[in-house]
């Protein structure tokens, strides 16, 4: 059986590795791709605006008798009411019809009438409501505006809080990476963009930024000691701090979406279209892309940018320099010692690293205890001071 536990303490020890870095070239073809594809449905296909943005009425008949073949008699009331144009119908609960339509105007009644007949209800059980396009336009304008000032503060806060701006450059383009994927996927999949939504996309992006700052917290941390160890390369440091943060984004995410999965599954199966549903489908989405970006996509990119600096030169050069000077790992089998091979140390603080002492340069063995990189010890050394024999009484010297 699979030991996860065990599993996320070899990643955070550095014990197991999953190199993120070294295969940046794939996750930026398989991003490009994906984004790819997403502006195709944007520009090709079109985003799906609901009706507060376009405008129009919207009609609910509440307690159909029947909803069989919905929607040719929401087509049909609409068309003996005078009104042209798209009808969409959708099923809202169990017996609820939303018909939305163009703006009805003055024939709201004769369309309220229709549909009573067409479905079995009182008139009354009808109801109506018109949007004015005017009103989804100022709701656009805001959340750019709102998008807008939120990506500076972004940029500012991140460049103040780890004191380079590539770190802040690598975040904005993870969170423009998970919003342009998740607004593709809707454009795709022609899901409705409502108000809700906007503020699903809005979310979104906060959360990319906080699993995104955690991890770059962790690359901070580990990177500040490699160029004081120097026993580390600034990208195998980059790469650790992946590792060991994978396991708390994987299980933040997953409990971040299993009670959204379970509000999915009520929307599409019971409630239908509303601002419950809308607003679930969009965190869904950019929460799972969110997380793929923070770890396969902000990093390696962070670590591209830096690749060139002077001092991240250097230190690649002084680890490549000391590298088959270290002494091999005991017990750490092949794949250690072809990652010494490579350039590749222990990290700091690993079960596997390095102990150097007064006596010279140990290994730590599979119990614990240090081994000489040279001749052996005495066995009374090796056992240990309290399993050495005893000192005789003086009586008996």
């Amino acid at each position: 059986m699979i030991n996860f536990a065990q599993i996320g303490n070899d990643l955070y020890t550095g014990k197991r590795s999953i190199d993120f870095v070294k295969r940046q070239k794939t996750w930026y073809l398989l991003s490009s791709v994906l984004i790819v594809l997403a502006l195709v449905g944007i520009f090709a296909r079109g985003l799906n605006f609901g009706i507060e943005f376009s405008g129009g009425s919207e009609f609910r008949v509440s307690g159909a008798a029947s909803t069989e073949s919905y929607e040719e008699k929401a087509r049909d009331a609409i068309g003996q009411a005078g009104i042209g144009g798209n009808v969409e119908t959708t099923i809202i609960g169990q017996n609820t019809v939303r018909v939305q339509t163009e703006a009805a105007q003055d024939r709201t009644a004769a369309a309220q009438e229709a549909l009573g007949q067409e479905f079995g209800v009182p008139e009354n059980q009808v109801s109506s409501t018109l949007i004015g396009p005017s009103w989804g336009e100022s709701v656009s304008r805001q959340a750019i505006q709102g998008l807008l000032v939120f990506l500076v503060l972004v940029t500012i806060v991140m460049a103040l809080y780890f004191r380079t701006w590539k770190m802040a450059v690598s975040g904005l383009v993870a969170l423009l990476h998970d919003l342009v994927i998740t607004v593709g996927i809707y454009a795709l999949f022609g899901f409705e963009i409502t108000p809700s939504s906007m503020i699903g996309f809005l979310t979104i992006l906060g959360y990319s930024l906080y699993d995104t700052v955690v991890v770059f917290d962790k690359v901070r941390e580990n990177t500040a000691e490699a160029f004081q160890t120097r026993r580390m390369t600034y990208r195998q440091a980059a790469n650790l701090a992946v590792n060991q943060t994978l396991v708390r984004s994987i299980n933040t995410t997953v409990v971040a979406l299993l009670p959204i999965a379970a509000v999915l599954v009520v929307g599409f199966t019971l409630l239908g279209p509303g601002t419950l549903l809308d607003l679930s489908l969009a965190l869904f989405i950019g929460i799972a892309v969110g997380a793929y970006s923070s770890i396969f996509i902000a990093t390696p990119l962070l670590v591209d940018l830096r690749r060139n600096e002077p001092a991240v030169v250097e230190l690649d050069r002084h680890v490549a320099k000391h590298a088959d000077r270290r002494p091999v790992r005991v017990g750490a089998g092949a794949g250690a010692r072809a990652g010494e091979d490579a350039g590749q140390s222990a990290p700091v603080g690993s079960a596997d690293a390095d102990v150097t002492g007064a006596a010279g340069s140990y290994d730590e063995r599979a119990d614990g205890a240090p081994e000489p990189a040279g001749r052996p010890l005495h066995r009374y050394v090796q056992a240990g001071p309290r399993n050495q024999p005893k000192r005789p009484p003086k009586s008996k010297r």
